[in-house]
């Protein structure tokens, strides 16, 4: 089969010539900077076939480069291939950053294009700073010319989130976004970020695979009502009318560049320009006061209320149950012979979360990499390619499920058979690194990238580490990826997110050989109050997942008394609260593998 990418960037440095543009960037975004794309916007992965969740390819008039991640090293070099798209990776000593390197190759009077409904407004800001002296043209969108097949926008229904499960009404929450709006003196607040939107609504979709989000933007008036810009056809006539009971109006999708053109010199808007790409921006008036600040719902939902984590604990429960038949019919199938690959793992799981109460899909596509293809961190079998499950060696499972009371992310390593002293090795070092996160604790007003170096000491201490964040939080039936909080490096001028009770985030440590396995173990925990003393009040983790380790891929001796006994405790609580879900067989495995070390 013909590779199409030189073809299509010749069509695109065609269409360059044609405009006098002298290099394309195209980052992966959409009109609301979501992490996983719909395909519509999928452009950076059409024109350069990478299809990864991270990367910029920018394509000069003889040279083009792609710059991602460790995560996505491997994959890239293989599907850029054969394109004429280098391979530039992010944080390598002597690869300059995107913006360095078209630095080096622009000079004074070049121009730039880079569509505007791709770049938030920030990094447009940051674009014009670096590359002084060269034009940028934000109205310029050349890979969406020549896209001759460019997939239509999606058009799944918008729903209402059960209010059982939503909790907070959708008037309690845009009244205490008001509240915030007026505090910081703003007349109006724009949000384009779709999980922001779906939390203050209390609806749901399914336009970004995985994520039970909708296309839309949302424009809230501090003392009047909202309006909620989305696709009229998604929306039936009773949700129409219980948005306008609460006040909030629908307009066109396509209609909120003339909406914020209608704002005039008396009105201050509150925007993220972060979170806020550049082409919605140009319809602001000039003598509109801006006000730029983190969308004050982000805060909000971060922090879970008590009814909210009564429903995660109970998926918790019942995903975790659906793992442990998932595993059990796994082994079954290895000790009986059976031909398994990775995709049967997907399937096998895939069937036990969705015979679950409140089931909706997974929260992202499942990643189950044996032996070396679990050394990528973000692999993924597909019918192509994939590997055969032996009775041997380690297999490392991350899936997750969306259901109405909560998003669940898990990772497990299970030991298939035979394992090496290297592989038991490497997995007992990553586990007294979640150990060590997951015993903490810390006083309030700490942050995630302050407690980091927590789950990585057993690395360091053998000269070993990983190359992505600790943990990241997590949405209610939102986005399994969530902010404002998480756990990684420290990273100059990076804004410090101190932890909140309520909080959920991963504690997901790591450890990758290329070429021979991959280690990652990972659970869910929210921030709960723990002590407080003279020097003031403490923090802790409450581990939410509930799901055995498989206690085979480790080394017991490597584990200290306190590590010993936290793996005993969490066992403990594991075989309490699924056993009333599991009968027989199930029950059986379960309690063989929470049995105490």
């Amino acid at each position: 089969m013909n590779n199409p990418i030189p073809t299509r960037l010749a069509a695109l440095r065609a269409a360059m010539k044609q405009h006098g543009v002298a290099a394309v960037l195209v980052p992966s975004a959409d009109p609301h900077l979501s992490e996983y794309l719909p395909a519509h916007w999928s452009a950076r992965e059409w024109l350069s076939g990478f299809d990864g969740s991270a990367g910029t390819l920018i394509v000069g008039r003889e040279q083009a480069g792609l710059w991602t991640d460790s995560r996505y090293f491997a994959q890239a070099e293989q599907q850029l291939a054969g394109s004429g798209i280098a391979l530039m990776k992010l944080r390598v000593p002597h690869t300059p950053e995107h913006l360095e390197w078209l630095r080096q190759q622009l000079h004074e009077g070049d121009v730039l294009a880079v569509a505007g409904d791709s770049v938030a407004l920030t990094a447009q800001h940051r674009i014009e700073h670096t590359l002084a002296g060269v034009s940028v043209r934000t109205d310029l969108d050349l890979p969406g010319m020549i896209w001759s097949d460019r997939p239509a926008l999606p058009q799944a229904p918008v729903v209402e989130h059960e209010p059982r499960y939503a909790c907070i009404a959708r008037a309690d929450k845009f009244a205490r976004l008001r509240k915030a709006m007026r505090k910081l003196g703003a007349t109006h607040h724009l949000l384009s970020s779709l999980d922001d939107i779906a939390w203050l609504t209390n609806l749901r979709g399914s336009d970004v695979e995985c994520n039970p989000v909708f296309l839309a933007h949302l424009l809230v008036q501090a003392e009047g009502r909202a309006t909620l810009f989305v696709s009229r056809g998604k929306l039936d006539d009773v949700l129409v009318a219980a948005l306008a009971a609460d006040g909030i109006g629908i307009a066109d999708y396509a209609a909120i560049t003339s909406a914020l053109q209608e704002l005039g010199a008396n009105d201050h808007l509150l925007l993220d320009s972060g979170r806020v790409v550049s082409a919605i921006a140009a319809g602001i008036p000039q003598d509109v006061t801006r006000i730029e600040a983190a969308n004050p719902s982000t805060a909000f939902k971060a922090v879970k209320s008590a009814a909210e984590l009564e429903h995660i604990r109970d998926v918790m429960r019942r995903d975790g149950a659906a793992l442990v038949r998932g595993f059990r019919r796994l082994e079954q199938r290895l000790a009986a012979g059976m031909t398994v690959t990775e995709l049967d793992v997907d399937t096998l799981l895939h069937e036990e979360r969705s015979a679950q109460p409140g089931w909706v899909g997974e929260s992202f596509a499942t990643i189950a990499g044996y032996q070396a293809n679990g050394a990528l961190p973000h692999y993924r079998a597909t019918p192509e390619a994939h590997s055969t499950l032996q009775a041997k060696g380690l297999l490392l499972i991350d899936s997750g499920g969306q259901y109405l009371g909560g998003t669940t992310d898990i990772t497990r390593v299970l030991a298939l058979g035979e394992t090496t002293a290297e592989q038991r090795r490497d997995a007992t070092l990553v586990l007294k690194g979640m150990i060590g996160l997951s015993r903490a604790r810390f006083p309030k007003g700490a942050s995630g990238p302050q407690l980091d170096a927590l789950a990585r000491a057993p690395l360091w201490a053998a000269g070993m580490d990983y190359g992505h964040g600790t943990g990241h939080g997590v949405g209610y039936f939102l986005n399994v990826h969530e902010g404002p909080q998480s756990i990684r490096p420290p990273v100059a001028g990076g804004a410090l997110v101190a932890l909140e009770p309520g909080m959920i985030s991963w504690i997901e440590p790591g450890l990758y050989k290329p070429g021979r396995h991959g280690i990652r173990h990972e659970n869910l925990a929210v921030v709960i109050e723990a002590d407080r003393t003279e020097f003031g009040e403490f923090l802790a983790f409450e581990t939410l997942t509930m799901c055995p380790f498989d206690r085979r891929a480790f080394e017991p001796n490597l584990l200290n008394p306190e590590e010993r006994a936290w793996l005993d405790d969490y066992h403990a609580n594991v075989r309490a609260a699924l056993s009333p879900l599991l009968a027989d067989a199930d029950l059986e495995w379960l309690n063989r593998h929470c049995a105490p070390l």
